[in-house]
């Protein structure tokens, strides 16, 4: 984290967010490769113990391949082909065990598994595609080896097996969209912030970060600005803490009608706040900015009966001639920022002449 330790911390981390759903999706994964490799270990020896030696030897391959595979996971970058390298050909084989000779008709329950892991590992849209043909090919397999009699018995077994598939389908269905949509939510909180709704501190570093990424292979122009809230203090002192909380609403909210749809705007802490301003070099930014700084200075917010005067002090830092790091762009922005305060508040801080160049009121 680049920020200096005098800013308080934002609420969440859509970093923190992914980071922690990707671990707990590796350590499920991690979870059913050892589960899964155990379990055809087991049968491996009861097949030994059968006289079934090929089938035996089989699944001890794939235990083994399970296992290594639990072990490796931890290192992998991209999960999904090793998902699929476990899902296909363990779909196949529980398909493959309805139809060999002498199977057990109860064989047929592990096809209940098929949508569990499939919604489980792929999420809603990539499970249904994946587990329908096979809980369909299931279906088939089973009534082809089993032919169904017309009789009540025989129908109230295929009702049960029929309608507990459809069930499971259903539920896991259901609960994977709810999971996704809380897990959207949690995303959408940990990038803005809760009082302003702009986005949040980690959220506006990645963005950064991200955009100092695309502007070195693009070689195009970006500028950080960084303002604070002249005697943010004494709002809050005088007036309440909720005529400060809506004092910060308001300037996002007047700074945002002002930025274009590629620029973004982040609170980094209290009363401080971030702009990024892509595709723009410090010239071309330094008349919007101060057009910025001018609006909040020149138009008061109502409050109840009163009219509360607000003003910001900017400091702007242009990539790469200022620094060719987000944390080296932050730094040379907050100087000027304070730079800014030393000359009174109020004014923009930039590139310019020997002590930068000021404008203010």
């Amino acid at each position: 984290m680049f920020f200096r330790p005098r800013t308080k911390p934002g609420n969440d981390n859509s970093a923190a967010v992914d980071d922690l759903q990707d671990v707990g999706q590796r350590s499920l994964i991690r979870m059913i490769f050892a589960t899964t490799g155990l379990t055809l270990g087991v049968f491996c020896v009861l097949q030994f113990m059968a006289g079934n030696y090929l089938f035996a030897s089989f699944e001890l391959l794939a235990t083994g391949v399970l296992l290594w595979g639990a072990w490796r996971i931890v290192k992998v970058r991209n999960l999904l082909p090793w998902i699929y390298l476990y899902l296909l050909p363990t779909f196949s084989f529980l398909l493959y065990i309805i139809v060999i000779p002498n199977a057990s008709k109860t064989a047929f329950v592990w096809v209940y598994s098929i949508p569990v892991l499939s919604y489980l590992l792929l999420g809603r849209k990539r499970g249904s595609l994946l587990s329908l043909p096979f809980v369909i090919g299931a279906c088939l397999l089973y009534l082809y080896t089993y032919p169904i009699q017309l009789d009540a018995q025989s129908l109230i077994d295929l009702g049960n097996a029929v309608f507990c598939g459809v069930m499971i389908i259903i539920f896991v269905h259901l609960y994977e969209t709810r999971r996704a949509t809380a897990h959207q939510q949690l995303q959408h909180m940990a990038r803005t912030d809760a009082l302003t709704g702009v986005a949040s501190r980690g959220s506006f570093q990645q963005s950064l970060e991200q955009s100092i990424r695309e502007a070195q292979r693009s070689q195009a122009k970006l500028v950080l600005v960084v303002l604070d809230i002249d005697y943010f203090k004494a709002v809050n002192d005088q007036y309440g803490h909720d005529a400060g909380d809506q004092a910060l609403r308001y300037i996002c909210n007047s700074l945002s009608q002002r930025l274009r749809a590629t620029d973004t705007l982040g609170r980094l802490g209290g009363e401080e706040f971030g702009l990024l301003l892509r595709n723009t070099d410090g010239q071309g930014a330094e008349p919007l900015v101060e057009s910025l700084r001018a609006q909040l200075c020149s138009q008061p917010m109502r409050y109840g009966d009163e009219e509360i005067a607000l003003s910001a002090t900017f400091g702007l830092a242009e990539w790469p001639v200022d620094g060719s790091t987000a944390e080296q762009l932050y730094r040379c922005a907050d100087q000027r920022l304070y730079r800014g305060k030393e000359l009174g508040r109020n004014r923009l801080v930039g590139r310019g002449s020997s002590q930068d160049q000021q404008r203010g009121e």
